[in-house]
């Protein structure tokens, strides 16, 4: 995935709140949120993602260039940030599979290393993914300096952030679409009722 795909795609979006996992795994989390009442999702629920989000914003996982997202997709594109990061997740992984194949290889081709991570470093921008970003610049600038001896332990703290990110971000979608699936039906109740209302 290339910054130009999302720019495209960025033109036609909609918005919506993305939230984070502190204390617990993400997968612990959303089990533990999923098997709520479904009565709940409107109130404890919407209350879990809004803390989910904040936390994701707060330990600095993501920056301000997420809730741009979040602002693109309020402009008519339901599901524009589960589609831009489910598309990132997809290259990214790709990406740092091949840079740890790489790092393998004897010698070391750190010119094509480079390029890989450049290449990460642009599409992790692109989606705010903030401490990935951090990690590749801090791993390019080993290369840049040849300290390449430095590069295998930097680059296993890339593959530490990014999977927290993965995990989290997964996890608070997938306990979004539950929320939102859960109001479906009160907003169609309110429809009907208003017009059970001019009718009379």
């Amino acid at each position: 995935m290339r910054i130009q795909i999302l720019e495209a795609q960025c033109s036609n979006a909609t918005a919506s709140k993305v939230r984070c996992v502190h204390s617990q795994s993400a997968a612990v989390y959303i089990r533990a949120c999923l098997s709520l009442p479904m009565k709940m999702a409107n109130g404890d629920l919407r209350q879990q993602l809004a803390t989910m989000r904040q936390l994701l914003l707060d330990e600095e996982l993501l920056d301000e260039q997420f809730i741009q997202l979040e602002e693109l997709e309020a402009e008519g594109n339901p599901n524009f940030v589960e589609e831009v990061f489910s598309l990132y997740f997809r290259d990214s992984t790709k990406t740092l599979e091949s840079v740890g194949q790489m790092l393998k290889k004897t010698p070391v081709e750190f010119d094509k290393v480079d390029r890989a991570l450049h290449m990460l470093k642009g599409n992790s921008a692109s989606v705010g993914a903030n401490k990935v970003v951090n990690e590749v610049n801090q791993m390019r600038g080993l290369i840049e300096e040849n300290s390449f001896e430095s590069c295998n332990a930097t680059y296993e703290q890339l593959k530490k952030e990014h999977d927290e990110l993965k995990g989290k971000m997964e996890a608070y979608l997938q306990l979004l679409k539950q929320v939102e699936a859960a109001e479906k039906p009160r907003q169609g109740n309110d429809q009907g009722s208003a017009s059970d209302t001019e009718s009379s």
